[in-house]
C-alpha cells in the first residue's frame, strides 16, 4: 500500500483548508458584511427553521491551566480561576443579546461546549451557564448535547452536572500515550486517568464517549501509534477522532513550540501512521466516518453516515443539521448558511464589547449564490464522498476550469466525474481536502494572483 501511495502523497501534500466551512475564513469578503446584514440573515434563517429543526449552539470556553504545544486553538493559559465568573457572565450576556433579537423562543437541538478546556470551569459555573441558557430556550425532543473534557481535571461532578442538563456525549482529549511524545507536546496524560474518567462517564449514563487522538505529532512512530490504539481499544470508546496534526506555527498564539520541524514525521510517514491506526481500529470493529473519525456500529455518528445525514460544520462532523448555528464566546463562529460571523478573538476585547451591550463581532461573510452552491458540493464530498448537480449548473468557462482541476485526480484513479456529479473512490479518501480545493473558487482565484499567496494560511493536507 505504502509503495503505491508514496507518489500521490508527494504530489498532493500541499497546504489546504479542512473545509469545516465554505468559503474558508481567510477568504471571507468583509466588504459586504455588517452587523445589520448579519442580523437580517440570522432572523430569516431562524424563522424558517426554529419550529422544525431548532438551532445549534456552540460555546467557546478558552481557558487552560497549561499549554499543550500541539494546539492551534484560541485559548488563554492561566491558573487563575477568578476568570471563570466574569467569562460565564459574558456568555450569558451575549446569549441574551441574541435572544432579544429573535422573534420567538429558541429550541436547542445541538449544544456543544468546546475550548480551551471546558473542564477548567468549576461544575457550579457550568451549571450557572446552562441554567441561564435554558431560562430563554427549550430543548428539542431529541437533542444532541456534547462537551470536551480534559481527563486530568474532569470530575464526577462535572459529568453529572452536564448530564442533568441533557448531555449524553463527552469527548476526552488523549492525543497519544507515548511518554516521549507527551513530553514534546507538554501533555502528560496517564492511561489510568483516561480509564477512570471513561468509567465515570459510563456510570453517570453517557451513551457516546469519544477519545481524541492525533497523528503526525513529534517523535511518533508506527509502534507508538499502535500502542496508543491498542490501549484505546481496551476502553471501547463509542467514537474516536483520529485527527491529523495541523502544523501552523506562524499563527499568532498557537503555542506550537518546544520541538523542531525535523522532529515531525514526513508526509509519507504521517500517512503510514494514519493507516496503521485505521487498520487496527477497523479490525477492532470501528468504521471510518468521513475524514478522521471512527465509530462503533451502535453510535449515532455511524448511523448518520449509513443514512446519508452526516453533517460537517465548525464543530467537525455532527449528526445534527440545523439552519442556525450560534457561536458564543471569544473567537466563536456563527453560521446561518447564507452568512458567517466570527466573534472577537481577543478575550479582553470580547468581554469589553459584550458587557457594553454590543454583539462582539469581529468579521463575517455574506454568501452569494455561487458560494452557497459550491458550499453544498464541498459539504457533500466531505460527508458522503460524492456530490451531484443539475446539468447546466456551470457555465462553459466554469466547467472547463473545474474539469481541468479534476483531471489529475481522475488520471490518478482517485475519483470519477461527469457533467452531473462526482464520486470519490476509496483510493481517493486520503485526498478529500485536495479534491474539495478543486471546487474552491475563492482559493483558486487567490492562487492565480501570486502576490496574495506569500502568507501561509493552511496546514498540509496529508
Amino acid at each position: 500500500m505504502l509503495l503505491t501511495m508514496n507518489p500521490l502523497i508527494q504530489k498532493y501534500n500541499v497546504p489546504g483548508p479542512r473545509y469545516t466551512s465554505y468559503p474558508t475564513v481567510p477568504f471571507w469578503d468583509e466588504t459586504t458584511f455588517s452587523e445589520t446584514a448579519w442580523v437580517h440573515n440570522l432572523q430569516r434563517a431562524f424563522l424558517a427553521s426554529n419550529a422544525t429543526t431548532g438551532i445549534s449552539l456552540y460555546m467557546h470556553l478558552p481557558y487552560c491551566e497549561s499549554l499543550c504545544t500541539f494546539c492551534g486553538c484560541n485559548k488563554r493559559v492561566t491558573r487563575n480561576h477568578s476568570v471563570e465568573s466574569p467569562y460565564i457572565s459574558a456568555l450569558l450576556a451575549e446569549w441574551n443579546l441574541y435572544c432579544d433579537l429573535l422573534p420567538e423562543r429558541p429550541r436547542i437541538a445541538e449544544l456543544h461546549l468546546g475550548g480551551g478546556t471546558p473542564s477548567f470551569f468549576a461544575p457550579d459555573q457550568l451549571k450557572r451557564l446552562l441554567t441561564g441558557i435554558f431560562e430563554r430556550a427549550t430543548p428539542t425532543e431529541s437533542p444532541d448535547y456534547g462537551w470536551e473534557g480534559h481527563p486530568n481535571n474532569t470530575t464526577q461532578q462535572h459529568l453529572q452536572v452536564l448530564y442533568d442538563f441533557g448531555f449524553r456525549r463527552v469527548s476526552f482529549g488523549v492525543q497519544d500515550y507515548d511518554p516521549e511524545v507527551q513530553r514534546a507536546i507538554h501533555r502528560h496524560q496517564p492511561f489510568e486517568q483516561v480509564k477512570q474518567v471513561t468509567e465515570w462517564a459510563r456510570q453517570v449514563g453517557y451513551t457516546s464517549i469519544s477519545h481524541d487522538l492525533v497523528f503526525g505529532l513529534p517523535f511518533q512512530t508506527t509502534k507508538s501509534i499502535a500502542d496508543t490504539i491498542y490501549q484505546t481499544i481496551t476502553l471501547q470508546p463509542d467514537r474516536i477522532s483520529f485527527y491529523s496534526y495541523a502544523h501552523v506555527p506562524w499563527i499568532k498564539g498557537n503555542g506550537q513550540r518546544g520541538f523542531r520541524d525535523a522532529d515531525l514525521p514526513s508526509g509519507e510517514q504521517k500517512r503510514t501512521l494514519y493507516e496503521t491506526g485505521r487498520d487496527l481500529l477497523e479490525h477492532a470493529g470501528y468504521t471510518e466516518i468521513g475524514m478522521d473519525h471512527f465509530a462503533l456500529p451502535h453510535d449515532s455518528l455511524y448511523s448518520a453516515m449509513q443514512e446519508g445525514t452526516l453533517h460537517r460544520n465548525f464543530m467537525g462532523y455532527t449528526t445534527t443539521q440545523t439552519r442556525v448555528l450560534l457561536g458564543l464566546g471569544a473567537s466563536s463562529i456563527s453560521d446561518v448558511w447564507s452568512a458567517f460571523a466570527q466573534n472577537e478573538k481577543d478575550i479582553d476585547a470580547y468581554l469589553d464589547k459584550v458587557m457594553s451591550g454590543q454583539l462582539p463581532l469581529l468579521r463575517g461573510h455574506i454568501l452569494d449564490d455561487q458560494d452557497q452552491f459550491l458550499r453544498r458540493q464541498i459539504l457533500n464530498i466531505m460527508c458522503q464522498g460524492e456530490t451531484q448537480w443539475h446539468l447546466g449548473s456551470w457555465s462553459k468557462h466554469e466547467w472547463e476550469d473545474l474539469s481541468a482541476r479534476l483531471e489529475s485526480f481522475w488520471l490518478d484513479g482517485l475519483l470519477e466525474y461527469n457533467a452531473e456529479g462526482l464520486r470519490v473512490h476509496p483510493k481517493g479518501r486520503p485526498f478529500l481536502r485536495n479534491i474539495c480545493m478543486a471546487f474552491d473558487e475563492r482559493l483558486n482565484y487567490s492562487q492565480s494572483k501570486a502576490s496574495t499567496m506569500k502568507t501561509k494560511l493552511f496546514s498540509q493536507t496529508v
